[in-house]
């Protein structure tokens, strides 16, 4: 061996690049995502990748969702972070993520533009995430796996508990945690085994017409779902046939969850359930601005027993920790991209189980299904412990795009035993979908400048 590569492999392994994409996919030209406060989505991902020089030239991939324009915004605050992670130690870098999520949260500077929400939050997540790719495909684990096999004063160094104490100590945390420990191998070969309950939004797109309504419920009964979502909001005549179509398509015993996307006054909120809780809606999901606990809990109260959701949009764990103490809601949606990645999602998911509300995550977007699949299932593995009245959304579109893509049978995620959070893109797509020189966007100015 020569001196030069003796050197290099007695040197510690660095991170030696950060590399983004502003990939965006034309989901609006068939109204795919479409819903009363976003009509046209393109969904997207402010894309992300991070290098190293270790022998085994692994990468951590991870993205930010967003619908459109803004993409490139988003972007340039993930390339605001390059400082944190290009040049440290990858092992120890990895090693220490509660630590490392800290320093970029608590930045004196770059905080001034959240705190700790928005764009720069957002930015926080995608580098996380990457991280925890990196890291789990270093130790050629999924990522629910390897957070299932950490010990609980290992989950706890991973959350921040400023602004949390006063709901959630890290000493009830660790009291979690270790309750449920004794059951951690069996839930393991249970999920191996079953994989996790899913419900699918792929029916309720609100710009499909009448028989693409009809027919995607009707499939979603025949593929094993349990339960639907519909979109709702925009006209409420036009909610109130489409609900009558959905029901009688699936019968009495399928749950249906309507969906506003923050459409609403509390007032309207109130009105316009009241209007539909004739066809039995299982819950309605983000009836108001997300950030209005003391509306949520309003609306809970006036709705009852439909059920309220939120969470894709709550953009901390501060939020979400109101939203339990004031029973505001019955199902908490979190979203593996909009807080700052897997370490805030774990404070999260604590505090749900500290609240006894089951965690039925967001993933209506470019790759989110990807990613939560793996919080949902560390969750049943070594927090919750339990699948009851517990389902992860699911959504028909773009995960061809992905190397490890999510798999559905019979109504449930299958478990991910690849290596990684599943948030690695083709290279392929990286080029074709690539914003705004990819051959997928030439062609579409092409066509709309003929």
């Amino acid at each position: 061996m020569s001196e030069l590569a003796s050197e290099s492999s007695a040197r510690p392994a660095l991170i030696v690049s950060l590399r983004t994409h502003d990939i965006r996919f034309p989901t609006s030209l068939e109204l795919d995502g479409s819903d009363a406060m976003n009509p046209d989505p393109d969904y997207s991902a402010a894309y992300v990748v991070i290098g190293t020089d270790a022998p085994d030239g692994l990468e951590g991939h991870g993205f930010a969702f967003t619908i459109g324009r803004g993409n490139d915004i988003q972007s340039t605050a993930i390339r605001a972070l390059e400082s944190y992670v290009v040049g440290r130690r990858l092992d120890d870098t990895l090693d220490d993520l509660g630590g490392i999520w800290k320093a970029m949260v608590h930045d004196s500077q770059l905080r001034w533009l959240g705190p700790e929400k928005g764009v720069m939050h957002m930015a926080v997540s995608a580098v996380i995430n990457a991280l925890w790719d990196l890291k789990a495909k270093r130790a050629g684990k999924p990522v629910w796996e390897v957070l299932a096999d950490s010990t609980p004063e290992q989950l706890v160094d991973l959350v921040d508990f400023r602004y949390l104490t006063d709901a959630l100590t890290r000493d009830e945390a660790l009291e979690i945690l270790r309750a449920a420990e004794p059951g951690r191998a069996e839930r393991k070969a249970e999920l191996l085994a079953q994989g996790y309950p899913a419900y699918t939004t792929s029916p309720g797109w609100l710009g499909y017409d009448d028989a693409k309504l009809r027919r995607l419920c009707a499939e979603a009964v025949a593929d094993g779902f349990t339960q639907i979502k519909l979109k709702v909001g925009a006209d409420l005549g036009d909610d109130i046939r489409r609900m009558r179509i959905a029901r009688e398509t699936v019968g009495p015993d399928i749950r249906i969850a309507i969906d506003a996307n923050q459409r609403w006054d509390v007032g309207a909120a109130v009105t316009w359930v009241q209007a539909l809780a004739e066809f039995d809606p299982w819950w309605v999901e983000e009836p108001t601005s997300p950030d209005d606990v003391l509306g949520h809990a309003t609306i809970a109260r006036a709705i009852a027993p439909v059920k309220v959701a939120t969470g894709e949009h709550v953009q901390n764990r501060v939020v979400f920790k109101q939203l339990l103490q004031s029973g505001a809601i019955s199902f908490l949606q979190l979203d593996a991209a909009r807080v700052a990645g897997v370490n805030e999602n774990v404070g999260i998911l604590l505090l749900a189980a500290k609240f006894g509300v089951p965690v039925c995550p967001h993933a209506g977007g470019v790759g989110l299904c990807e990613l939560v699949q793996h919080l949902s299932m560390f969750d049943f593995v070594a927090v919750s412990g339990s699948l009851d009245d517990r389902v992860i959304e699911y959504v028909d579109h773009l995960h061809e795009h992905f190397v490890d893509p999510v798999r559905i049978e019979d109504g449930h995620y299958v478990t991910p035993t690849a290596p990684g959070f599943g948030a690695t893109m083709h290279p392929r797509t990286l080029v074709r979908f690539a914003y705004p020189d990819g051959p997928v966007w030439t062609d579409q100015l092409r066509r709309s400048a003929s």
